[in-house]
């Protein structure tokens, strides 16, 4: 691996809903285990403390950007020395203090990505609330911010499950410089197709990384699944590293250069007519 490579690692967690302190435990564990692989940057799944479909208890456990969840594993980087995508959250935006937010009230859905030293770089809300059989665009508030930063030379640009539906977003992204897609999702059966389908066309309509993280288990009485399977995609499409709908780790390398190059041999992004 170059110097300039970044090792990713794919955290696809058990999301029990409700079972807060449970989940932030297994997302602790799973920063540890994968700074222990040498791994630059552990992504989480969306909502990974609360669990997505637990919508009774949204308001229950929101929190400030400055709450445990994030303090935690912003602490957590810090320590065991590995960047941070912490999933997302129930963010109660009344409450927060510290970053700006879309509104003065309200909940939303919100990741925030940690580097190695525990330093916030960047806030991402989820932009698109998904309304069929879910409650969430009705509980929550959509975001406005589109931002990359820099982790060991990748620049990393941050969506949220239901937005893989929504290609003019990702192109936002790369306009902004972004190499690496990373999407927190909570993604359930039987909509297989339509993951794999939609991450891969971002990866190739862009010309970029896509790492769609997911969650794993029941998120209801009736038995009803997260699909697991979370995946990383080069820029071409190309799966590098994917996971069956158990908990597990996904890792891959994440290469700049190998974007700069494939960009350059088949040109679909400057060939762009706006």
């Amino acid at each position: 691996m170059s110097a300039d490579e970044l090792d990713l690692a794919l955290a696809q967690l058990e999301v029990e809903a409700g079972d807060v302190d449970g989940n932030v435990e297994r997302a602790l564990e799973a920063v540890e285990r994968a700074a222990d692989r040498g791994a630059d940057l552990v992504a989480l799944p969306e909502l990974f403390n609360v669990g997505y479909f637990a919508f009774d208890l949204y308001e229950r456990y929101a929190e400030p950007f400055e709450g445990e969840t994030f303090t935690r594993l912003g602490e957590a980087a810090a320590d065991h020395g590995i960047a941070v995508l912490a999933g997302t959250i129930v963010e109660d935006l009344a409450e927060t203090e510290s970053v700006e937010t879309p509104a003065d009230e309200g909940l939303a859905n919100t990741a925030a990505l940690f580097d190695a030293s525990g330093e916030l770089q960047l806030v991402y809300r989820k932009h698109h609330l998904f309304g069929y059989d879910s409650a969430e665009a009705e509980l929550l508030v959509p975001g406005e911010r589109i931002e990359t930063a820099s982790i060991d030379g990748v620049s990393i640009g941050v969506t949220t499950c239901y937005d893989l539906r929504f290609p003019e977003l990702y192109r936002e992204l790369i306009d902004a410089g972004a190499e690496l897609l990373v999407v927190p999702s909570a993604w359930p059966y039987p909509r297989i197709e339509h993951w794999e389908t939609l991450s891969r066309a971002r990866a190739i309509e862009n010309q970029c990384y896509v790492a769609a993280v997911n969650g794993s288990g029941e998120f209801d009485d009736a038995g009803a699944e997260l699909l697991g399977r979370s995946t990383v995609y080069d820029p071409w499409g190309v799966t590098l590293a994917s996971s069956g709908d158990d908990p597990a780790f996904v890792t891959a390398e994440i290469d700049p250069d190998a974007i700069a190059s494939i960009r350059e041999e088949f040109p679909a992004l400057r060939d762009r007519r706006l």
